[in-house]
């Protein structure tokens, strides 16, 4: 990124990976990859580091700064510290976001409406006449229902049900050995993975590659069902459940790609809320993360964004 005079960065920051663009003060516009971030400690300094380690050393000026980011909390979002950290490059404001709230406003701009963001994790995000409403987003480890975790989790424990005898013959057994080695061992090698979650998470592709499998099958139309469950509540607690004039949307790898899911999804969705209108996201994540910057101050989401003044 060497010699792009910059006005604008934005960041959007998950546990699979971190996009970042420099758009520069002529328009130009770069866009490059970085490392996820783990959502169990210091994720704002976390962003930081990506930032600067991406970013030259040739005195990039960037003037404001949008980041959406996977396990912000109200703790932990505090733009000063990002903005002291990135002094160098003589950042002037910084607004940070959770990013359901740029995956939101990527997927249905300003209006209102529902997002079900789902890759590794999954959070949804409704909005409507009675404000702003989250479902789920607990975590592998208490929620994330339907997720790409929730998938390759489900897909593992049908396989060591499969070798133990407790269920019906699945190729999702043979898929774990093929993929992680004997299932005996399974539970150690993970459990003393670091990247475990992503591990199993990963799994979740494999369950997809199997959809002829009636095992595999029954997973990603659970997951379908789990995800238009939390689109349903947030609709309900938005004020949007007779479906009028609202838009159901999502971002992320495990509705965008896999087709049984999306379909198993929208079917639920429109049997539950027939009034809603269901499309694909207006834009991208990093999208989102842009109209973090500019979204009008009596906007339902202002108040989930963190702002630091210059």
């Amino acid at each position: 990124m060497g010699g792009v005079t910059a006005s604008r960065l934005l960041v959007d920051a998950g546990q699979t990976g971190t996009r970042l663009r420099v758009i520069g003060a002529d328009g130009h516009v770069v866009d490059t990859v970085a490392g996820p971030v783990d959502t169990s400690h210091g994720v704002v300094e976390q962003v930081a580091d990506r930032i600067r380690e991406t970013l030259s050393d040739n005195n990039d000026r960037i003037g404001e700064v949008a980041v959406g980011l996977s396990g912000l909390t109200d703790d932990a979002a505090q733009p000063a510290v990002l903005r002291h950290r990135l002094a160098h490059f003589g950042v002037g404001r910084v607004v940070l976001a959770h990013d359901s709230v740029t995956a939101y406003l990527a997927a249905n701009g300003t209006r209102h409406g529902v997002v079900v963001a789902a890759g590794t994790g999954v959070v949804t995000l409704g909005v409507g006449p009675e404000g702003v409403a989250r479902v789920d987003g607990w975590g592998h480890l208490l929620g994330d229902a339907g997720s790409a975790y929730w998938i390759g989790r489900a897909g593992l424990d049908a396989a060591l049900r499969t070798f133990d005898g407790r269920a019906e013959p699945t190729a999702l057994m043979r898929a774990a050995i093929e993929e992680f080695g004997p299932l005996p061992d399974l539970y150690m090698v993970l459990q003393a993975d670091p990247a475990r979650v992503n591990r199993i998470a990963g799994f979740a592709r494999t369950v997809d590659k199997l959809a002829d499998d009636a095992t595999a099958a029954a997973i990603l139309d659970a997951a379908g069902t789990e995800l238009a469950g939390s689109a349903i509540a947030a609709l309900t607690r938005a004020g949007l459940r007779a479906g009028h004039d609202a838009r159901v949307s999502w971002t992320g790898t495990v509705l965008t790609r896999n087709t049984r899911v999306r379909e198993s999804f929208l079917t639920a969705v429109t049997a539950q809320a027939p009034g809603a209108v269901t499309g694909t996201p207006l834009g991208q994540p990093i999208d989102g993360v842009a109209l973090l910057l500019d979204l009008p101050h009596d906007h339902p989401l202002r108040p989930l964004i963190f702002p630091s003044a210059g």
